[in-house]
């Protein structure tokens, strides 16, 4: 190893770790550098006296200038409210189905649609709205009460099989095996005359028939003679491959025994305005699923 040094490493003092002819020299940082350490830590204290920092027992010291993030959020929101107003008075007060035909509403109303359904919806139907076990894609043109813009903004206001809303849509199918309506061969019959109905093939066929007798009996108020359901009823299609909680033969029989009773909350009043709710009844409307009026009626 050299013993050429520099003559500025000379006239420093060493820690006395030194390995493999190697010392360490203790040398003090650049003025610079501790200036601007000094100067952070100054910042520092003055940043904790002017605005909200230390945390106390309730809430955090206010700071000298009184900042709040959430009255900077308020102040935002206000902001953006007052800019809509108009357009949002417009959306509360056309009719529903002529919103389709002013483009400028109608690209508002999805826009803002879009980001109430993410507030509000997606926990339940996603983020993409295709549901999920439980919970109705809104992709699709199967609907349980029906799928106009009239009917989706009716079913968001006042929610399904909610106490809340007096004015909630209700519909109740019997638990046929838990109240003992049915005995449990009747049940199992019933089950596999429903997965012969919907094209699915039956775990015993030789139990179809009597299936059918059981359905005709105790199904078919509801979901009508040849199973296809009724909106008014929220009574499900049973002869479609789309089901809400699942069409093998396990889960058709829990839902026989002790039927489904699913709830939507209402979206009226407190939580949303009226503006807000025709926004995602728009939102869902134009999906891919949504259904002209005349197209319910045909039904």
């Amino acid at each position: 190893m050299s013993d050429d040094k520099k003559q500025d490493d000379l006239d420093y003092e060493t820690t006395g770790h030194e390995w493999d002819g190697i010392k360490e020299y203790n040398k003090p940082l650049p003025k610079w550098w501790l200036w601007t350490f000094y100067a952070t830590i100054i910042w520092g204290i003055g940043y904790t006296i002017a605005y909200p920092a230390w945390p106390g027992i309730k809430e955090a010291t206010p700071g000298l200038l009184g900042y709040s993030t959430r009255a900077e959020i308020a102040k935002d929101l206000e902001e953006a409210e007052a800019a809509n107003a108009e357009i949002n008075e417009q959306l509360a007060s056309v009719e529903l189905t002529s919103i389709t035909d002013d483009q400028e509403l109608l690209t508002y109303a999805n826009n803002a649609g879009g980001a109430i359904f993410r507030t509000w919806c997606a926990q339940c139907h996603g983020s993409g709205a295709a549901g999920a076990k439980g919970y109705p894609n809104l992709l699709d043109d199967n609907w349980l009460w029906g799928g106009t813009m009239e009917d989706i903004h009716y079913t968001v206001s006042h929610g399904i099989r909610n106490e809340v809303d007096p004015d909630a849509r209700w519909s109740q199918m019997p638990a046929f095996g838990a109240d003992e309506i049915l005995p449990e061969e009747e049940i199992d019959a019933v089950v596999n005359y429903v997965m012969d109905l919907s094209g699915q093939e039956p775990r015993d066929p030789s139990l179809v028939e009597t299936g059918a007798e059981v359905f005709d009996i105790n199904c078919t108020s509801c979901h009508g003679q040849d199973g296809t359901g009724d909106r008014m009823q929220g009574a499900p299609n049973l002869t479609d491959a789309i089901w809400l909680y699942g069409g093998d033969y396990d889960t058709l029989h829990e839902t026989v025994t002790y039927a489904r009773f699913g709830v939507m909350p209402p979206m009226g009043g407190a939580e949303l305005s009226e503006a807000e709710i025709r926004a995602v009844t728009t939102y869902v409307h134009g999906l891919g699923g949504g259904e002209a009026p005349e197209m319910a009626e045909a039904e």
